[in-house]
């Protein structure tokens, strides 16, 4: 597999880790779902993210999990997310993705650091556990993390840091963000950088607008990610945004704080992608009043894309 540089562009999906419903991690739901993203045009999947309940495996099934991704997605490239408490454990599952195929790693700052100088100092010191053979993607997502990340402490991680090569930009509000960001690489103050964005693809119709290089989260359908990255290249601003206001409602359900991986796994659960919507525990359910309203806004982003219609009860085979 080819390495993640600063030209990566796209939609990387974030992949949430299916298990069965006593917990045990499903390795035929992932070879499923790494095989839809490749099927409707993923460039690539991002494993083990904050999505993809990684604090809830130990060391030997993060790898497992990243191994079996990374087998089974051919062309796609794979992004692991290797934060962690301690340099060490980072450096190990860093290391073993790699060498199973991987294209890079995600790291993510912990919730303490609150300085510029204590932010700028942990990446620097990440990078070095990593060894700067590995590029990495620098995962900016303040509403979850609580460390704020200004784009001049970012352009500091990268021009520091010649191994990090994408910036996966979740702040909220964030678009003058992009715009100081693509400043800076205007008046050649920063390298290229490929940046992506997440929040569920909840602002991705302006952040498109505003230079990014495309998407980087995990909505039930990838498909519309796709497309609206597609449609705003190819400088379709209204076809875009009629797109995305089709399936903003669904995107707004899902984003909600603790209930939206419930909603994904369900939908993709609905759509015989994997066989359980179950999350390893601690972890929230989807009560039966919460499934009829997802599959109320189902119907409602049917009425323009067909491919949210979804049969009220389908389930993959187990």
């Amino acid at each position: 597999m080819t390495k993640l540089t600063a030209e990566a562009a796209g939609t990387f999906a974030i992949a949430p880790t299916p298990f069965h419903d006593d917990g045990r991690i499903d390795d035929k739901s992932i070879d499923r779902l790494t095989d839809f993203y490749a099927e409707v045009g993923c460039d690539g999947v991002t494993v083990l993210g904050i999505l993809g309940e990684a604090p809830k495996l130990d060391g030997a099934e993060a790898e497992a999990v990243a191994r079996r991704f990374v087998k089974r997605a051919n062309n796609m490239q794979v992004i692991v997310g290797v934060s962690a408490p301690g340099f060490a454990t980072m450096g190990s599952l860093a290391h073993a993705s790699m060498d199973a195929g991987a294209a890079g790693v995600m790291i993510a700052p912990p919730p303490h650091l609150r300085t510029d100088e204590q932010i700028t100092g942990y990446f620097r010191q990440a990078a070095e556990a990593i060894g700067d053979d590995i590029p990495w993607v620098l995962q900016d997502y303040p509403l979850t993390l609580t460390v704020v990340m200004t784009p001049t402490v970012i352009r500091k991680i990268v021009m520091d840091n010649s191994s990090c090569v994408m910036l996966k930009h979740e702040d909220w509000p964030g678009l003058e963000k992009i715009s100081a960001l693509r400043g800076f690489q205007k008046d050649g103050s920063l390298r290229p950088l490929s940046i992506l964005t997440g929040n569920g693809g909840l602002f991705l119709d302006f952040e498109m607008e505003r230079g990014a290089d495309g998407a980087m989260t995990g909505y039930a359908f990838p498909e519309l990610l796709i497309d609206v990255v597609r449609l705003s290249k190819a400088g379709r601003r209204d076809a875009a945004h009629d797109l995305f206001d089709a399936h903003l409602p669904l995107i707004r359900y899902e984003q909600q704080p603790g209930a939206g991986l419930a909603v994904r796994k369900y939908v993709l659960q609905k759509r015989g992608v994997i066989a359980s919507s179950a999350q390893r525990k601690p972890g929230s359910g989807i009560s039966a009043t919460a499934k009829a309203e997802v599959d109320y806004l189902l119907a409602r982003v049917a009425r323009v894309d067909r491919r949210a219609s979804l049969e009220p009860q389908s389930s993959a085979a187990g």
